[in-house]
Formats: C-alpha cells, sequence, structure tokens
C-alpha cells in the first residue's frame, strides 16, 4: 500500500485501514482501535430529556442516532472495542460535586432542577429513563458500558487503564456534545497519547450549530482528526475485503 500524503500512523508502521479524515488520512490497527459513543442518553437525545427541558434544540438527534447506530455495526463486525459512556450522579447527586464543585455551577442539568425542583431526582440520575441510553442504542455483551461523573470520560473513571489493558491507542468518538462531552474527552485523551478521531455527522452540539463548526474546527487543528460514518463503513469494508484476499 503506498502511503498517502500527510499519512498518520499510530502503530508506527503501515496500519490495516486507512481512514480519509481532515486534516490527513490516518491510519489505524482494528485491534487497537476504540468506538467511543458518548452520551446516547434520553438526556440528549429525546423530547423530554434534560437538554429539551433545559431549552437546547434536540430535534435534529435522530439521524445522528441512525448513523451511530452505522458506525457501531460497522466496528463490531471489525473487531474494534466498543466503549459507551454514560454521564450522570447517584440519586442524591453527591457525585456531582455540590456547591463546592464548578460542575454545581455549570452543570445545566442541575441548574434547572434549581429552577424547577419538581424535577429534582429525575434528570441524569442513574436508574431513571433520563439517564438510559436510547432504546435504538443498545450495548452488546462483550461492549463497555461506564459510567462518568463529569463531561470527561477520563475524570474518575477506569477508561483510560481499560483501554491501556487492552492496547488500544486509537479512540474514533460519536455522540453527543461535541463541543462538551464529545471534544473534553479527545482533548484529555490527546494527553495521555491517544490518537482522537470524530466522526463529525456522529455528534451533535449543544447549542447553536456554530457551536458544532467551531468545535469541529479546533478539534482538526490542535487535537485529533475528523472524518464521517460513511467513510468509516468504507475504510472498515476496504480491510476486511482485502483480508479475505
Amino acid at each position: 500500500m503506498d502511503t498517502p500524503a500527510g499519512y498518520h500512523d499510530p502503530q508506527g508502521r503501515h496500519g490495516a485501514i486507512t481512514l480519509p479524515a481532515a486534516p490527513e488520512p490516518i491510519a489505524f490497527d482494528a485491534g487497537a482501535t476504540a468506538l467511543i459513543v458518548v452520551d446516547m442518553q434520553n438526556a440528549y437525545t429525546t423530547k423530554g430529556g434534560y437538554l429539551d427541558l433545559a431549552g437546547f434544540d434536540v430535534s435534529a438527534t435522530g439521524p445522528v442516532v441512525e448513523r451511530i447506530a452505522r458506525a457501531v455495526t460497522a466496528a463490531r463486525t471489525a473487531g474494534l472495542t466498543i466503549i459507551w459512556l454514560q454521564n450522570g450522579w447517584d440519586s442524591d447527586y453527591v457525585e456531582a460535586g455540590g456547591p463546592g464543585s464548578p460542575n454545581w455551577h455549570k452543570s445545566n442539568a442541575l441548574k434547572t432542577m434549581r429552577k424547577r425542583p419538581a424535577l429534582t431526582g429525575t434528570l441524569l440520575a442513574k436508574g431513571t429513563w433520563d439517564y438510559a441510553l436510547v432504546d435504538a442504542l443498545t450495548p452488546e455483551p462483550g461492549d463497555i458500558v461506564m459510567p462518568k461523573p463529569r463531561y470527561s470520560g477520563f475524570y474518575n473513571t477506569a477508561l483510560d487503564s481499560t483501554l491501556r489493558a487492552r492496547g488500544i491507542r486509537t479512540l474514533v468518538f460519536t455522540g453527543i456534545a461535541t463541543n462538551v462531552c464529545v471534544e473534553s474527552t479527545l482533548r484529555d485523551g490527546f494527553f495521555l497519547e491517544y490518537f482522537g478521531i470524530v466522526l463529525a455527522d456522529a455528534t451533535h452540539q449543544a447549542g447553536p450549530p456554530a457551536l458544532q463548526a467551531g468545535a469541529l474546527a479546533n478539534i482538526e487543528t490542535f487535537f485529533g482528526w475528523v472524518s464521517d460514518v460513511a467513510a468509516f463503513e468504507a475504510a472498515l469494508n476496504g480491510r476486511d475485503a482485502m483480508a479475505a484476499e
């Protein structure tokens, strides 16, 4: 295989899979790669969930869920590890940090419940409908479901040790919200020497559409690579076709 211009190979060799991406193609090995599905919960995607109740627009999340399902199917077929991040706290919100934590002051879920006390205990509390993953995206045996108490999937979780134990170096991101939990997890991964790729059309922002464009531009310029689901599927299928020859 000829090395394309700008080609990056996290394994230090010609990887089995080359993914078209911006700002340049990136190569990775399926066995050393995880698909990270970020916070695909009712809270972030569904009418009546936290984001909707807090005044954010979730009307365009349906196609995102469908494309994430495609990415999960492609990744599972190719043998990638699939990790589902799930954001929230205990029913008493002790894990949210309290007034001594900036999270207590900045979390829109917590602020919404303080403004509307009747919602207390219903938003992002473990065991609730809001906290649950959407019905259209269901983990299967062998997948990893990892709760997280803050935006970043690396904060106070076993994500880093889980990835290192499996020899994983490349992380492919899908999920919500691009400008919050996706970007913060990818950033933390960058500082821990992981190669981060975002499938742009399998993500959605919290807030105005300009935040989506800004987050993707920031990732592409400083922290990782940006691709899409069709390119991801084609790259994995191409690998499978070559393996069958």
